[in-house]
């Protein structure tokens, strides 16, 4: 079969097949048989090199013309069978423009801010005012002045992640204490908020990051009821119900007499479950009067005044009033969890 004869019988197969066709994905199979880069009419480009030299322009103009004419019945088709399916769709969906659209998610606070800011603003309603201090803290403040000894196990790299020999991410934001009484003559009454960092196993109950907020107050006649009458009014506002407290007695280096505060677990009821390690009890805070110590490194002589500190971990009262088993959890992200809050 001659070239001629060649390009004859591909424009007869093509009209064939395009008379057959009843679908627009049909037409694109098509497109692909005759025009892709391995299709029937790029095939006679082959065959026009083997042609004879003075009859190859009228042969390419042959096949240019046939390209041309069947790319346009093709799109042709494709263009009125995409018209087509358009129509039976119009006719077949309806939309009712009068049904209210779907509810989106809206950004929100995050639950442990939120809890932050709730924990601010009651402790600000009851006298203390609001300080910061930095995430990466010298050792001096971290530890040294608040009375930690030299071979203090909170020291090791397994509780403290050190930037350099002196630099630290701090483990408590109690490193505020020391910077606000060296600025400030007493009374004392202030909060420092803030995130902390500890080099600790990852668990239910325990984090590499959480947030903490420092309490100090020091004036004169500052007594140890005090401190138990404040965190118990603070305990219950922040938990919207009575509580049931104890404390224990515990040492501090920053504090002395030192003390823990447990509640009773809100999240199981005091029964036991994995959140309360089955004790039916949550330690929630450490508290004390401060050490003598402490107030010399801030300049305050300890003969003159007196004060109490605590320290209690966001995280913890989160998973006790919203009854979350699980520390973890607010640091994953979880776009279905957080949406409950």
């Amino acid at each position: 079969m001659t070239l001629e004869e060649t390009i004859g019988a591909i424009k007869a197969d093509a009209e064939h097949d395009l008379s057959e066709s009843s679908s627009a994905k049909e037409i694109e199979a098509l497109k692909v048989k005759y025009l892709g880069k391995k299709g029937r009419v790029q095939g006679l480009m082959h065959m026009l090199k083997d042609s004879p030299a003075d009859q190859r322009p009228l042969f390419g103009k042959l096949i240019n013309d046939l390209k041309t004419t069947l790319e346009e019945q093709l799109n042709f088709a494709c263009d009125r069978f995409e018209r087509d399916e358009l129509n039976k769709r119009l006719l077949t969906e309806t939309l009712d423009v009068t049904l209210p659209g779907r509810r989106r998610f809206h950004g929100r606070e995050h639950v442990i801010l939120k809890m932050l800011d709730e924990a601010i603003e009651i402790l600000s309603g009851m006298g203390f005012s609001v300080q910061y201090g930095p995430d990466i803290e010298s050792d001096f403040y971290n530890f040294e002045a608040l009375n930690f000894s030299k071979d203090h196990p909170a020291r090791d790299m397994h509780d403290t992640f050190y930037i350099t020999g002196d630099l630290l991410l701090r483990t408590h934001t109690s490193n505020t204490q020391v910077r606000v009484m060296e600025s400030c003559e007493p009374p004392i009454r202030m909060i420092a908020p803030g995130k902390c960092y500890r080099n600790e196993d990852v668990s239910a109950r325990s984090h590499v990051l959480f947030h903490q907020i420092e309490g100090l107050y020091i004036d004169k006649d500052v007594t140890f009821a005090d401190l138990l009458a404040t965190l118990e009014e603070f305990f219950v506002k922040l938990l919207h119900q009575d509580i049931e407290m104890r404390y224990r007695p515990s040492y501090f280096p920053f504090v002395e007499p030192g003390m823990e505060v447990d509640i009773n677990c809100i999240v199981c009821g005091g029964e036991g479950c994995s959140v309360c390690k089955h004790t039916g009890w949550l330690e929630v805070a450490g508290a004390g009067m401060v050490h003598p110590e402490v107030m010399k490194a801030g300049g305050i002589d300890p003969e003159e005044y007196l004060g109490y500190a605590w320290g209690f971990g966001i995280e913890r009262l989160a998973m006790l009033r919203y009854g979350i088993k699980d520390i973890r959890l607010f640091l994953e992200d979880n776009v279905r969890f957080l949406q409950q809050f």
